[in-house]
């Protein structure tokens, strides 16, 4: 921005509250947490075709005894384990060879009980847990409790012990399990003809095999697998950053196979509906007729309602790049999740902005060195957007917050968060990035108290990025 001097703070005005999200279709949140609404809907909107489209799903047995002690039930509350699958034989072959299966999503959605709230929690794969031991199974070596990657479990003990692993890290008692590859992944875009993004920056990914521009555009299927797997060209690198756009997508992947253009064309939505129940591995427990039952008692559901969230986590200092969970809010997270406490934290269209949505630039003018650095670790944490870490050119002794007229509707979020602040308003600046100028008297942000202080977006935001 430029900006030196600090005139005295100005009041942080608060957004307008934004109107209601539109309703969708009751079994659609059922599609967000793994595309099971997707099989839901068919089934009810193609009567014959129903046979069909069960006979696709393919079934794997997790038996009890793999599970090992398993936390309590304490809510009536579905719990479905989702894992995106990076097995690189076949079809997949040519996104790179090794051995095994890992999973490169992990996903763990909560239905609520009266089917009025949903919450998908992702877990960065980059977590570094403890994870637990797994008997060794169908040519599998077992895993050995350890310290690890959480994403281990799954080639070591397939997805009863990734199953397992979340279980003991949660004590959330999972119900159901649904895994999906890269090659089913593509087919259900592609028979969507399509999904819509907004790229805010040109990528060039040899890794992820993918070129685009900047600017909204409509993905096919190998854009999107690239797309939602691209990690190293976008962002600051991290897992994090590829979160947010796996879960953006996932959004805006429900949204075009609920449009009316769709549900209105037979042979799109079979062929859609025919993608998604060939590319699925679930339970014998989730059939489709479970999934039925499930949508027809979620009726009234709102966008709004459903809630995703990654499980707060920072940088590893001593094993670096890797990200551990922050303690307790982590717990905390886990706790409400498994008692079903999400409906006072979800709050239809309250936060209209995300916070992958506020870009910030972090300076230093507080005398302390590596403050700047540690700052913007735990904001991005929390799920802000780190556009750059500088130092000032001059020390302040007070902590600012500088906003545009343009920025202005982003500054309260972050503003809630600090204890101790004063505000600037730039009146001839444009940009709709913050500054966040840290002085001497910097304290630290608030603590998360509720689900509504965990980073999280609804169902109704898109997936275009303020700059």
């Amino acid at each position: 921005m430029g900006l030196v001097d600090v005139r005295p703070a100005l009041p942080v005005e608060e957004p307008p509250t934004p109107p209601a999200p539109p309703k969708w279709r009751a079994w659609l949140w059922v599609l967000l947490a793994g595309v099971l609404g997707a099989v839901t809907g068919g089934a009810t909107v193609l009567g014959g075709a129903y046979v069909k489209l069960t006979g696709n799903v393919k079934h794997e047995v997790v038996a009890k005894q793999d599970l090992g002690k398993r936390p309590v039930k304490i809510s009536q509350a579905m719990n479905v384990l989702m894992v995106g699958s990076d097995q690189r034989d076949g079809a997949n072959g040519k996104y790179g060879k090794f051995e095994g299966e890992r999973t490169d999503t992990i996903i763990l959605a909560h239905i609520s009980p009266k089917r009025d709230g949903a919450m998908l929690i992702s877990f960065p794969r980059d977590s570094l847990v403890q994870l637990p031991a797994c008997p060794a199974k169908n040519g599998l070596p077992g895993q050995r409790a350890h310290v690890g990657m959480i994403n281990e479990s799954f080639n070591s003990g397939g997805i009863a012990c990734t199953w397992r692993t979340i279980e003991a890290l949660t004590d959330i008692r999972i119900d159901h399990f649904v895994k999906v590859d890269f090659t089913g992944f593509k087919g259900m875009v592609n028979a969507l003809g399509g999904v819509p993004v907004c790229v805010p920056e040109p990528i060039n990914d040899k890794k992820a095999r993918l070129t685009l521009p900047a600017g909204h555009q409509v993905l096919k299927g190998e854009q999107a697998l690239g797309y939602v797997r691209a990690r190293y060209s976008l962002g600051d690198g991290s897992d994090i950053g590829r979160i947010q756009r796996q879960q953006m997508f996932l959004a805006s992947m429900a949204k075009k196979a609920m449009s009316g253009d769709t549900l209105t064309d037979p042979k799109m939505l079979f062929g859609f509906l025919d993608a998604v129940t060939k590319s699925i591995t679930t339970d014998p427990d989730l059939t489709v007729g479970v999934m039925k039952d499930l949508a027809v008692s979620a009726e009234g559901l709102t966008a709004g309602q459903i809630r995703f969230v990654t499980t707060p986590w920072r940088y590893s200092v001593s094993n670096p790049g890797r990200v551990e969970w922050v303690q307790p809010q982590a717990n905390r997270l886990f706790k409400m999740v498994a008692a079903d406490q999400i409906s006072k934290g979800v709050k239809s269209g309250e936060q209209k902005i995300p916070k992958s949505q506020i870009h910030i630039i972090v300076e230093n003018g507080s005398g302390r060195q590596g403050l700047g650095g540690t700052v913007a670790a735990e904001l991005e944490q929390r799920g802000y957007h780190i556009r750059k870490v500088t130092s000032t050119a001059k020390p302040y002794a007070k902590t600012v917050l500088m906003y545009s007229p343009n920025g202005e509707s982003r500054a309260p979020r972050l503003y809630r968060e600090l204890l101790t602040a004063r505000t600037h308003r730039a009146q001839n600046a444009q940009t709709q990035t913050l500054v966040l100028v840290l002085g001497a008297d910097w304290q630290g942000l608030k603590p998360p108290k509720t689900l509504d202080d965990v980073e999280g977006f609804d169902a109704t935001q898109d997936s275009c990025t303020a700059s």
